[in-house]
Formats: C-alpha cells, structure tokens, sequence
C-alpha cells in the first residue's frame, strides 16, 4: 500500500533588506538610549537655562554612580523588594477579578445592570484618590497600598475584557451550542480564547498604571519602597538619588511589562503577526 503524504510547504527565505533591518534594529535601539543620555549628560555639564533649569540637574556619571552604591545596600534590596511585592499581589488580584468581572458584565445582563452602574461611577476616579479611603478602611499601610495597586489596574482589565467578550462573533458560540455544548464549554473554548488578545491589552495597560500609582502611594503613605526612598532623598535634596529611584521604577517597570507582554505571546500564539513587529 502506498502512503500519500502532503508535501513539504516551502517557506520563502526573507528578503534581504528585512534581514538587515533585523539585525540592525538592537544597534538602532542602543543608539537611542545612548544619544538621549549623552545629551543629557551635555546639557547637565553646561549648566543649559533655556525654558528649562538643568543647572540642577545631576548628570548621568552622577547618577551612575549612586546607582552603583546602591545596588550594594541591602536598604535598596529591600526596598525594591517590597515595590515589587505589593505590585504584583495588586496586579495578581486585579487580573483575577478584573477578568471575571468583565466576562460577566459582557456576557450578563443581570450583571451588566446589577454591578455595571457601580463600576461605571467609580472607574473614572484616579485610584491615587482613594489614598484616604484607604487609609480609613485598612489596619495597615501595606494593605492600602496593595488596594491602590490592585483599583489602579483593575478597571483597565475590566473594560478590556468586557469590550474583547462582547466584540466576539456569534457564530463562534452557536457553532458550540449546535454540536451540543453547554455554558461551561461555550466559555472554556470560544469566549476566554477569543477574548484574550484583548484581555492582555487591558493587562499591559493595568500594569503600567499599577507602577504609576504604587509609587505614588509610597510617597504619600507608605513605609520602604522605591517611591517612599525617592521621596526621601528629594526631602534632603539628594538629587543623584531621586534620579537613581527614577531609573529604578522605569527598569522595573519595563520589566514587569514585558513579562506580561512576553505571557500575551505565549498563550495567543495561534494569533498571525507581522514579523516586523515581532519583537517591538
């Protein structure tokens, strides 16, 4: 007996100017982080006072080497430690009940007119603002600050997922019900999987609000963290360390931020991409 096998497909080799422009993309990014720093190191060393004062500005060298001398403290350990910790119980917290909030509100009429005029009131209140009720309803600073993260990237999941349920095609979902699937299935293979190219939009935004209002609830409230040092040494006008918390919370939040982005990938993988944007 003869086995038919389907051939091989061929895959066209990529074009060379892709190819280059491939390779050459990291020396690009490199570039750019490196002229932005050295004009910020020119207009530092001569004192520039146009619209804007960099005559008090500490220049990178300055920078560089306060980070230096913090990277050997245990306090600064410690510190990132405990950012790190309430941002991702917050954000953790934030996408469980983010996502299922939203899949309700989308899927249920019930939920959208029980739950949905609640969450419309308070979504556009900045989660910053909710510093005192925080203050007022937890025993504890640490608790506040992880609900501050945790309101901060909760409503970006909400919406994300909530418009990502109701965008989905309902031919997806009768498709299931006709082969004789329930509510369960219908969930488990047609409104989860089809709503998460949405849902990690939403997450990557909460993320990002998520740093944006932990370091501002350490600097108003909190005890250790990368936003109460940066305040700190703001208060004794250590300059070079201010901008070392600064580039702290931007490296750790570009971190987190791909990790997120890095999971989207990995569990959308069936989704087409362009190649050029495969690693934007």
């Amino acid at each position: 007996m003869t086995v038919l096998t389907a051939p091989a497909r061929k895959t066209s080799p990529e074009p060379a100017p892709a190819r280059r422009t491939h390779r050459l993309r990291p020396v690009v990014r490199a570039l750019s982080l490196l002229a932005a720093l050295g004009l910020w190191q020119m207009l530092t060393t001569l004192d520039v006072q146009l619209w804007l004062r960099f005559d008090q500005f500490p220049s990178v060298t300055d920078v560089a080497g306060k980070f230096g001398e913090r990277l050997g403290d245990g306090a600064y350990w410690q510190d990132v430690t405990d950012s790190l910790r309430r941002i991702v119980t917050g954000f953790l917290l934030a996408a469980g009940l983010g996502v299922a909030a939203g899949v309700a509100v989308g899927r249920s009429r019930w939920a959208a007119d029980l739950i949905g005029p609640v969450l419309e009131v308070l979504r556009p209140v900045p989660a910053i603002a909710l510093v005192p009720v925080a203050i007022l309803l937890f025993p504890s600073n640490e608790q506040g600050i992880v609900f501050i993260t945790f309101t901060a990237a909760f409503f970006p999941v909400l919406v994300a997922t909530r418009h990502a349920v109701r965008a989905l095609a309902p031919v997806w979902e009768e498709a299931v019900l006709t082969m004789g699937g329930g509510r369960w299935r219908v969930l488990a293979s047609v409104v989860l999987p089809g709503a998460l190219p949405g849902i990690f939009g939403g997450l990557s935004v909460g993320i990002g609000v998520s740093w944006i209002c932990v370091i501002s609830a350490e600097m108003i409230s909190g005890e250790y963290g990368i936003g109460y040092r940066t305040w700190q040494d703001y208060t004794v006008i250590d300059y070079a360390g201010v901008f070392t918390g600064i580039v702290s919370i931007g490296l750790l939040g570009w971190l987190t931020s791909t990790l997120v982005e890095l999971l989207g990938r990995r569990l959308t993988h069936w989704l087409p991409r362009r190649e050029g944007k495969a690693g934007a």
